[in-house]
């Protein structure tokens, strides 16, 4: 196949090496992945080899949004990424390559990226423009949207300084020179935006000025992906069809996208084992705990580690957790080993930190793990610095899945355990959890992140506004935000990741939350089912998948 490289620039790529990345031309088909890139190979668009319709059946949680400008967990993200297209994509190894962008430049002192874009339509007809970029960018930015993803623009001149409020909407660094051609400017050089922009998607202006509420509705949304959404029932289904104005379709083979809603991790392995699914568990489901083991023992286990860090977070606007030593406390109760073990069973490794296993500054962690003596100690020298003699009521919230369920009764467990504390479990739909968390609705909550680019700081720079959406613990530093800052500027890489463990240092030192464990994709799936890709950071993308 034809390709045409325009530039050979370096990248920070998933595997946090810097390596010479190379994009893929025209066709929009990764470069280096071999067979797998050429999907479909055993039949004709559009059908499988004995000549049925390509139709994939999955099973997800309930999508919090479809809305980029909101989406910040896993499986939002995962239906974004096929409604949606950015200017990169990311390939199986997580390499970017061309799609909406079809060239780049990259000025000589690596701040100034100037992208030509391709010929691209929106489902609805219209032309992808630059101004559809520069629109969805600075609208997720825009403090007046409360967006979480912001944080994810913050290597662009004055994004961070925008959503703070400090800075106004022409100040920052991203301008549609013309229909086809986007500069964006970043504060310092930053190796790994290619990375980043295959997450940073447009918005159709037109259609999202209309209807503030567009992206909630199948008639109303309007993507510029592989796919485009055709049915959104709620807590039930939710179907995706080949878009057939997709600017790179003929690559596209699947014609539908069939996701049920089961809440039920066993009910979703019954389905697939019947065949009514072409795939169970991760990542944007969970397999059934008690299944992990003997599906392994099997053979039939499919599992990959992945950019993800699986922790709590406390409130520390919120009696007792306003306290260090009472977070600590309820942090080094935890035997995190016990919970990889027994729950996770496909591979987790303890965290002690927030950096997952992938991006780690310190594998052995901050702290020791399981310290039920020094737990009891903390609690009891954080409640005399509070001045009180009995807790508060806490609550732990989650949202619902079969695995968060059986940690948080685990946690549960632990507290009352070794530190003697009654702690209440909240469980609500992944939406409500959302909502709760952003309103500081929990003493402590379940979290997970999953890293944009394989990098400490991606981690680590949610933190460094105190009221910022991705900030939900509402701690701050100010020593700690300059640490990262600095980072940001710093050209020596090992001078950067040194500041960057100070930061993490002390973030575990005051402890607003603290992790689990480094978590890895579980799944199962039809043999039939090829061209899946799931990147090193456990994304997964449906553009070039394909039944057999």
């Amino acid at each position: 196949m034809k390709r045409r490289c325009s530039i050979l620039i370096a990248v920070s790529f998933v595997l946090g090496s810097m390596l010479s990345g190379c994009f893929a031309g025209g066709s929009g088909t990764p470069a280096g992945t071999g067979a797998a890139q050429e999907p479909g190979k055993t039949g004709t668009a559009g059908t499988n080899s004995s000549g049925e319709p390509q139709v994939l059946r999955m099973n997800l949680e309930e999508p919090a949004t479809l809305d980029p400008t909101f989406a910040e967990d896993t499986v939002s993200g995962a239906i974004i990424r096929a409604v949606f297209d950015g200017l990169t994509r990311l390939d199986k190894d997580g390499q970017p390559i061309y799609s909406i962008a079809s060239d780049m430049k990259v000025s000589e002192d690596k701040t100034v990226y100037t992208f030509t874009l391709r010929d691209a339509k929106w489902s609805n007809g219209d032309p992808v423009t630059a101004h559809d970029f520069e629109f969805a960018w600075k609208h997720a930015l825009d403090p007046k949207t409360g967006s979480q993803a912001a944080y994810q623009f913050y290597s662009i001149k004055n994004a961070q300084a925008f959503a703070a409020g400090r800075a106004k909407r022409d100040d920052v660094g991203v301008r549609a020179l013309d229909d086809k051609t986007l500069q964006v400017t970043l504060e310092h050089p930053t190796p790994y935006f290619p990375t980043l922009a295959a997450f940073l998607m447009p918005i159709n202006k037109k259609v999202a000025e209309a209807n503030e509420h567009w992206a909630k509705d199948p008639k109303t949304l309007v993507g510029n992906g592989p796919f485009k959404l055709e049915k959104w029932e709620h807590k039930n289904k939710l179907v995706l069809v080949k878009s057939d104005t997709y600017w790179d379709h003929e690559a596209v083979k699947l014609d539908r996208i069939e996701f049920s809603m089961i809440s039920d991790a066993n009910t979703e392995l019954a389905l697939f084992q019947n065949g009514d699914l072409d795939w169970a568990g991760g990542p944007i489901s969970s397999l059934p705990v008690d299944a992990v083991k003997p599906l392994k023992e099997e053979g039939k286990l499919k599992t990959k580690p992945k950019a993800t860090s699986y922790y709590i977070r406390f409130n520390t606007e919120r009696v007792p957790f306003t306290n260090a030593n009472v977070r600590k406390a309820f942090a080094y109760a935890i035997n995190r080993k016990e919970i990889a073990d027994n729950i996770g069973q496909a591979g987790q490794t303890p965290l002690m930190g927030i950096t997952p296993i992938t991006a780690s500054l310190k594998p052995e962690g901050f702290f020791a793990d399981n310290q039920p003596e020094e737990a009891r100690r903390l609690l009891a020298e954080g409640m005399k610095e509070l001045g009180i003699t009995k807790l508060p009521e806490i609550s732990y919230l989650y949202n619902t899945s079969d695995r968060n369920k059986a940690i948080a009764e685990a946690l549960q467990a632990t507290w009352k355990q070794v530190l003697g504390v009654d702690v209440k479990l909240v469980n609500k739909e992944t939406k409500v959890y959302l909502d709760d968390q952003e309103q500081g609705k929990f003493e402590i909550t379940r979290s997970s992140w999953t890293a944009d680019y394989n990098d400490p700081v991606n981690f680590l720079e949610k933190f460094i506004e105190k009221y910022s959406s991705s900030n939900i613990t509402r701690w701050h530093n100010p020593t700690y935000t300059e640490l990262i800052h600095k980072s940001y500027a710093e050209t020596d890489e090992a001078k950067r990741r040194q500041l960057l463990l100070e930061a993490e240092t002390l973030l575990m030192d005051e402890m607003p939350l603290t992790g689990i464990f480094s978590d890895v994709s579980a799944w199962v799936q039809n043999d039939k089912v090829k061209g899946v890709q799931i990147d090193p950071l456990s994304k997964i993308d449906f553009k070039w998948a394909y039944k057999e």
